[in-house]
């Protein structure tokens, strides 16, 4: 008898320099650290070859760590540098298409809803998320750098957002993908 596969959510924050990953894998002890690490855009090159690398370096954590879906932060714009935004979306756009190539599902969820998810405050710190992070995920340290902690949050939102896997970590339902 073959076990089943248990879910594991990707979660991204999307950076053109540096981009934050972490995959948690869902199971009846509820969400564990998998893996989390940086892929870095470089910081110097053409636009293009940045978010070449950063679709390279989603690709490669999505072929080694075979998520089941991915949780994505989405843009925040300011007015006043409408320029970043425009050039976050490329990165977004690239990492929506290292999953869409793969065949995984893509969820976005807005900064606020995840910091509240996680604090109770849609306007926590970057410092109150990392201490919600290490005590979800019970890690010895704080999860660093921010862009790491981000990727973690935004895996665990989804996390939460998923009735079934709350219920087969209260032991009601056996695995499923999500």
């Amino acid at each position: 008898m073959t076990q089943p596969t248990l879910p594991r959510v990707l979660g991204i924050d999307p950076g053109l320099g540096t981009t934050g990953y972490a995959v948690l894998e869902v199971s009846t002890k509820g969400p564990q650290l998998r893996e989390a690490g940086v892929i870095r855009g470089g910081a110097r090159g053409s636009l293009a070859e940045r978010i070449a690398e950063i679709y390279d370096g989603v690709a490669d954590v999505i072929a080694s760590l075979s998520p089941s879906c991915m949780s994505l932060e989405e843009l925040f714009s300011h007015y006043k540098r409408p320029r970043t935004s425009i050039l976050m979306g490329h990165a977004r756009g690239v990492i929506c298409l290292a999953a869409a190539k793969a065949g995984i599902p893509v969820f976005s969820y807005g900064a606020t809803r995840i910091k509240k998810t996680l604090t109770g405050s849609g306007s926590a710190s970057k410092s109150q998320m990392q201490r919600a992070v290490q005590r979800e995920l019970s890690l010895s340290a704080l999860p660093e750098p921010h862009d790491v902690a981000d990727a973690l949050a935004a895996a665990l939102c989804h996390y939460y957002a998923q009735p079934d896997w709350l219920a087969l970590r209260r032991g009601n339902i056996t695995s499923r993908n999500q």
